[in-house]
């Protein structure tokens, strides 16, 4: 189920003739305009019913409110994760939060990720055809690397939020990280050393 806020931009891109993810155009047109949204916050998406779910599969992007259960060890972390789920476990999953990227290395990554697509229609079926072990064996793997996180189901303190495909391009860029304990530009700049030293 698509996110109500999100339908205006979509109309509006679909009447300007940028349909999401088809070029490169569109989905530059879907980040910028995206990045602009300040109307769209953390406590609007979480009332959402209609795009929310209790569980999560491979391949597929969610947002949720996370409090980790070692978050007095780590240096800092995201509260509001936007995620692609890459692996199970019984207790939890990995996924790759593209917050912990700055907004241009994000953008390289998010292209890199199209090429994993299932069902290029960007419909419902549309999924990532991932897993840690691929992604390990990619030459770009250096965009992910600060990026993959793992997350204990008992420490998710919200319902999911599915972000279907036509709307991944708006959840990526939209300023709704939410780290502790740093700033975001301390965490990109993080991330961006990481990246380079690789």
């Amino acid at each position: 189920m698509a996110i109500e806020i999100f339908n205006k931009m979509l109309i509006d891109g679909v009447k300007m003739g940028q349909i999401p993810a088809r070029t490169k155009v569109a989905r530059d047109w879907f980040r910028d305009t995206a990045s602009k949204a300040r109307e769209i916050g953390q406590s609007a998406l979480l009332k959402e019913k209609t795009a929310q779910t209790s569980r999560v599969e491979i391949g597929r992007m969610y947002m949720f409110m996370y409090d980790p259960k070692t978050k007095n060890d780590l240096p800092y972390y995201d509260r509001f994760p936007l995620i692609f789920v890459i692996n199970k476990t019984a207790d939890g999953f990995l996924g790759i939060n593209l917050h912990y990227l700055p907004h241009l290395l994000r953008a390289k990554l998010m292209d890199m990720l199209y090429n994993y697509v299932i069902d290029p229609k960007l419909d419902e079926n549309t999924k990532l055809k991932i897993s840690y072990q691929t992604l390990n064996r990619a030459a770009t793997h250096k965009y992910i690397q600060p990026c993959i996180k793992r997350y204990l189901y008992s420490h998710v303190r919200s319902k999911f939020i599915y972000v279907v495909p036509v709307e991944w391009d708006i959840a990526l860029f939209l300023p709704v990280e939410n780290f502790a304990k740093a700033s975001k530009t301390r965490v990109w700049r993080d991330s961006t050393n990481m990246v380079n030293k690789r």
